[in-house]
């Protein structure tokens, strides 16, 4: 009697982690300034805050971020590359503040709304963006640097914004309509939760 080989089930999602503790996102924010690198510093920020994969990050454009006249934008919208889904990015403080510092380092970049903004600095005009690959390299790169020792990738962006806006009482249901996931259950696996998690908060809860 033959056995059939039951194929290894495929993993849901890259298994990076978010950063989770605050003081660790200032430390990367104040390393980057430091080191100047306002690109980076930019693609760290705007990754953390807009909940975008990196795909479609890398697509930026310097006229999503400004207007004709210069001003700066309250929001734009893109169409996400995996799903096609056409997605709201609100600019914050956040994303407002690292947007000047870069403006300032780069003034140039301003001259053409097409200038992709994360771009890639060994041809320095501009026209091409960055690699995903040396995206990854940078954030798991500057991880390590402030000591954090477990699996961080460009995926982290996207999932620490998951990670803080859970923490912060936003409803599964809306994070699971920003990340575009198709059912609750995978945002829950998503974002690390357990049912343990869930059962403690209902428990303690009372009403």
């Amino acid at each position: 009697m033959s056995i059939e080989k039951v194929p290894s089930p495929q993993p849901l999602m890259n298994f990076v982690e978010p950063i989770r503790d605050r003081k660790k996102i200032a430390q990367i924010k104040n390393l980057l300034r430091g080191e100047q690198r306002y690109r980076d510093l930019l693609l760290f920020v705007v990754g953390i805050n807009a909940a975008l994969r990196v795909s479609d990050l890398l697509k930026l454009r310097v006229g999503d971020f400004i207007e004709s006249d210069g001003q700066l934008r309250a929001r734009f919208w893109i169409r996400e590359e995996k799903r096609g889904k056409r997605q709201e990015v609100v600019i914050n403080d956040s994303m407002r503040e690292a947007f000047d510092e870069y403006v300032r380092h780069y003034p140039t970049i301003t001259q053409n709304s097409e200038h992709f903004l994360f771009f890639d600095t060994v041809s320095n005009t501009y026209t091409q963006p960055i690699k995903r690959g040396q995206v990854w390299k940078g954030i798991s790169g500057i991880c390590r640097a402030i000591g954090l020792r477990s699996n961080f990738g460009t995926h982290s962006l996207r999932k620490t914004w998951g990670y803080h806006a859970r923490l912060n009482g936003v409803d599964l249901a809306l994070i699971m309509y920003k990340l575009n996931h198709n059912s609750l259950a995978y945002t829950k696996r998503y974002l690390g939760i357990t049912n343990d998690e869930l059962e403690a908060v209902s428990r303690g809860l009372n009403l």
